[in-house]
């Protein structure tokens, strides 16, 4: 056999198992060695040996010529030595393996002759061309350093395949929504350890306010979004799964430094000038790996530390800010010296800018114990933080004692234990522990206590005399805010094995356990909320609602909600060839709760419904069968294909809602129950005495509780608005999805791939009320309710399957000229019933579109991007010899999120009569459907450009580079225009309802350093 068709068999063979198992951090070998004549050469001994750590294994082939390798190291590069007694000896060279992949080496020996060993150069590029089973993307180490990332998050990255949409209009959260879903149904992997966020609350999917481990630590992340393979679990949507650098026999790491600020991004927007703070940040850190014991023990460090500003970007009328509101100057003028004059209180300035960190760490040891067992530690830290607005819509100011801060402290480890006991048998034993302690603190909150604010939050509403429109001005400390903490701890066990029959099928089974333990305290108006009508009814003290909630105690700790599951895993999968040209993989997963905990009862609930408000998850279980396959149609073709049901990604603060409101631990008082919202009482009166007043404050409104409210909450006495309780009769949400795909690369080397993807979901979770029975219908057509029983919310199952599906295809091609491009397009449908976008069960409700409150339509989903379609090219060029010049650039053309015209907020509760009580424009006139609307398509350009430079000693190198983001903007600054509406649902008689997205469309430049040794 010549060692051109050795080659192809290779490259071909590359990616044939091509897909990155969910909480994966190694790789596998396997193949089939056959004679000159085709029969199976048995007893050829392989060896596969890690270069860079010295690492090896030994295994021969059995009787079928088959061989099996797990619990490699990804990455490489790695020899393949094929060591045969009786025909020619081969080598196949710089062998890389991405996460989890098998890769499949399937050689046909020569007969022997006079060169000692065949040399072969395995193929890249036939890696991820072939082999997949289901739709996905994958990223090494090559694309992490080139892509114009000036977040140096790896949704920079991810971004790139037209199926992932990164919200970049919102901040640095930069949330994750893969085909249509939710950024909560996502599951992120790093190293095996789930590092998601757990709870639910924040919008970014990780646990930590930004990206949890350093940019340089990640060796390669993979996307999977349908991956038929038993070991998945804990998504919907998409699985992310990184792994980390590890160390190797040779010292090698970076430093790197980069900066932006103010001076370094646009000034001017469509033609508007553009005011910004003066701000400045920095990045900074190291990574390095080396050898603890040559060939045996290997460690890798990484450290990154960021120093920036959270950017405020709102201003009054005429105020030259990014987002200017409707409100002029002099009525925030008259709202702050009010504050100051009669309530005592100083609300601050219009935020602009605040200090914030992040500070990062990575440890990881890797120990050979011997040729059989492997082991492997992970250690990660992260604590950040940075400053929020937590009523930021197009109609609404804050002030700057109203931001508030975001921060989390993450502690996590995580250890495996490969061991190859036979030829055939491998497993893998898995430990983990992950702490978070997630902090959401008021500036007010100047002593950071749970409860500790001064002054509670004031909302002041103001008409613009001139334009007509409404803005709510806010002051004091966020409503939110006031009693808000989290902590939680994850533990997670697994047991993995896989056995190697000698007719080539290969067993994956296990055993999964991952236990989560919640302490939340959620207590709003613990401070109180005052809302007043207008400018006047604030100076008179005439508030339209007081709001007080605490624990009879009064301290909102005694409200926490604390509380545990466990989630059990039981999982066997089968993977063969029926056929030399086919792969299945056939599987079967089944997860179930095991939890002791429950809501504390409230015996009213119990009396009124017939049955408790106390239900858990505990016992509910769901079976999970997957198939999947791969076909070679021809050597430049391949099918791919599967059919599954997936769980997973429902977050825990909708569950933990049921601890915390159930009106036993907590009660609510209004202002108006006593004659403080009608008028005939000012809170300046003197007969009015204030309780729970802080040490060395005024005692008055906003510092204190009028003491009709807080000795009703002490006495027990009120309620925590609707009580939330869990159905009885949950089912585990479930999406079943299908695939088919298709890989063509045409014999100038263009990697062609489509893909379709159609997807069930059935008893989806949904929120409505418990306590609502029709009646009837209006002369309009909507229903007409009543409330029947104490009225509440209920975390239930909908009815209605939404069905989903997404189309893509993608390009791929590289020159030998040093240009490389991947282009993809999608076209995405999704549907689902509730958009379920906050973590609280009454906003779940209430800020959606409807024509009826409880029904139960599937509709297209807030998170659908209907078009997108994304360009990603590079340039390597030496403009000086021996030094590197990169040019990169990554583009997108993608249409707007979809929304609901809907009839205004004053006339919703006109038409319900308060049955329910609706708190938004969130009806839609009759014959309206929700998301009938089409949002502003956005299209840019980012690039980075570096270039490589001499180091200070022999193997050295540094560049310099800048990344630009949006510079489409920097051309031309009507160009890059992001346009969104402030939420889903715009009035209908609203004839600009889209809002300049500032952050996202303003251009912006990172400039940096990186040395490498």
């Amino acid at each position: 056999m010549k060692i051109k068709h050795i080659a192809l068999s290779v490259a071909l063979a590359l990616g044939a198992s091509n897909i990155a198992m969910a909480q994966e951090t190694s790789s596998s070998i396997e193949g089939s060695i056959t004679t000159p004549s085709g029969t199976p050469a048995a007893g050829t001994k392989i060896t596969v040996i890690h270069v860079p750590s010295g690492s090896s294994k030994t295994v021969e082939t059995n009787s079928n010529g088959t061989f099996s390798l797990s619990g490699l190291r990804v990455g490489g590069p790695y020899r393949v030595i094929v060591d045969s007694t009786v025909f020619q000896d081969t080598t196949v060279d710089d062998v890389f393996l991405t996460l989890g992949e098998t890769f499949n080496v399937g050689l046909q020996l020569d007969e022997t002759s006079n060169i000692e060993v065949i040399n072969v150069t395995a193929s890249r590029l036939a890696a991820t061309a072939f082999g997949q089973i289901s739709p996905s993307a994958t990223f090494d180490l090559d694309d992490l350093q080139k892509a114009p990332s000036i977040n140096r998050n790896i949704t920079d990255i991810i971004r790139m395949d037209p199926r992932v949409y990164v919200d970049e209009t919102r901040g640095d959260a930069n949330p994750v929504q893969c085909v249509g879903k939710s950024n909560r149904f996502n599951s992120l992997t790093v190293d095996g350890v789930k590092l998601n966020d757990s709870f639910g609350l924040g919008s970014s999917g990780y646990p930590t306010v930004r990206m949890p481990f350093s940019y340089d630590a990640i060796d390669q992340v993979s996307v999977e979004i349908a991956p038929f393979d038993a070991v998945y679990t804990g998504f919907t949507g998409c699985n992310i799964n990184a792994v980390t650098k590890s160390g190797t026999n040779t010292v090698k790491g970076g430093l790197f430094f980069d900066y932006g600020s103010d001076a370094l991004q646009g000034d001017s927007l469509e033609g508007d000038n553009i005011n910004l703070p003066d701000n400045s940040d920095k990045r900074f850190g190291f990574n390095v790996g080396f050898p603890l014991v040559q060939d045996k023990l290997f460690a890798f460090v990484s450290y990154e530390k960021y120093e920036g500003n959270s950017i405020f970007t709102r201003g009054t009328i005429d105020s030259g800010a990014i987002n200017e509101v409707s409100l002029r100057q002099e009525d925030l003028n008259e709202i702050v010296r009010i504050a100051n004059d009669l309530y005592q209180y100083d609300p601050g300035p219009v935020p602009t800018s605040l200090p914030e960190e992040d500070e990062k760490i990575l440890l990881k040891l890797d120990w050979n114990i011997n040729y059989d067992h492997r082991l492997s530690y992970t250690y990660n830290y992260n604590d950040g933080n940075f400053f929020n607005t937590s009523d930021g819509s197009s109609n609404e100011f804050e002030l700057l004692n109203h931001i508030y801060e975001i921060g989390a402290e993450l502690n996590s480890h995580q250890l495996s234990f490969y061991s190859d006991w036979t030829n055939k048998f491998s497993t893998e034993v898995r430990l983990s522990h992950l702490e978070l302690d997630n902090r959401q603190i008021s500036i007010e909150n100047q002593s950071g206590l749970v409860g500790g604010g001064n002054f509670g939050e004031v909302q002041v509403r103001v008409v613009n005399p001139d334009s007509s429109d409404v803005v709510t001005v806010y002051l004091g400390g966020d409503d939110s805010r006031q009693a808000n903490d989290l902590d939680y701890d994850v533990a997670g066990l697994i047991l993995r094995g896989k056995y190697v029959t000698d007719n080539d099928h290969t067993f994956t089974f296990g055993y999964e356990r991952e236990e989560l333990d919640v302490f939340n305290v959620f207590v709003q108006h613990t401070e109180t909320e005052l809302r007043f009508r207008s400018i006047a009814d604030f100076e008179s003290g005439n508030p339209s609602a007081i709001y007080y909630n605490n624990a009879p105690s009064q301290d909102p700790n005694d409200a926490a909600a604390v509380w545990d599951y466990a989630i059990n895993s039981l999982y066997v999968q089968d993977e063969f060839y029926p056929t030399d040209n086919l792969k299945l993989k056939v599987g079967l997963r089944y997860d179930w709760y095991t939890t002791d905990s429950r809501p504390v009862e409230n015996t009213e609930f119990t009396a009124d419904y017939g049955f408790a408000n106390n239900a858990n998850l505990d016992g509910e279980g769901l079976i999970q069968p997957r198939i999947g396959f791969n076909y070679s149609l021809t050597d430049s073709t391949d099918l791919r294909g599967g059919l599954g049901i997936f769980s997973g990604g429902n977050p825990n603060v909708w569950f933990s809602n049921n601890f915390s409101n159930n009106n036993v631990l907590q009660f609510g008082q209004r202002g108006r129950n006593f004659g403080y919202t009608d008028g005939s009482r000012s809170l300046f009166d003197d007969d009015v005495v204030y309780r729970g007043v802080e040490d060395g404050v005024p005692s008055g409104p906003g510092y204190g509780i009028p003491s009709e409210l807080y000795d009703g909450v002490s006495a027990g006495q009120g309620d925590n608005n609707e009580i939330n309780y869990f159905d009885p009769d949950f089912k585990i949400p479930t999406e079943t999805k299908l695939s088919f795909g298709a890989t063509h690369v045409t014999e100038q080397d263009y990697v062609l791939q489509a893909d379709l993807l159609v997807s069930v979901t059935k008893d989806q979770a949904i929120v409505l009320r418990g306590d609502l029975e029709q009646t009837g219908t209006n002369a309009e057509g909507y229903p007409i309710y009543d409330s029947v029983r104490m009225p509440s919310f209920v975390l239930t199952n909908s009815s209605e399957d939404s069905t989903s599906y997404t189309v893509s295809f993608g390009l791929m091609k590289s020159w030998d000229n040093g240009i490389s491009l991947t282009t993809g397009y999608a076209y995405n449908h999704a549907e689902d019933v509730q958009p379920m976008t906050s973590s609280v069960a009454f906003s779940n409700y209430q800020y959606r579109a409807f024509t009826d409150p409880q029904e139960q339509v599937s509709s297209l989903s807030d998170y659908n991007i209907e078009h997108r379609l994304t360009v990603a090219m590079t340039y390597d060029v030496q403009f000086f010899d021996g030094y590197d010049t990169t040019f990169s650039a990554f583009g997108l053309i993608q249409s707007g999120r979809p929304y609901s015209r809907t009839i205004p907020r004053d006339d919703v509760n006109d038409i319900y009569g308060f049955n329910p009580y609706l708190d938004s424009n969130n009806v839609l006139p009759i014959g309206n459907k929700r998301n009938g609307e089409d949002g502003s398509w956005w299209n840019k350009v980012d690039v980075r450009v570096s270039q490589q430079l001499p180091g200070f000693v022999k193997g050295h190198n540094a560049s310099i580079f800048f990344v630009i983001d949006n510079f489409t903007n920097l051309l031309n600054d009507d160009w890059g225009i992001a346009e969104r509406v402030s939420f889903n649902t715009v009035d209908f008689d609203d004839t600009t309802p889209e809002n300049r997205q500032g952050d996202a469309s303003l251009w912006q430049m990172r400039i940096g350093l990186n040395y490498n040794f």
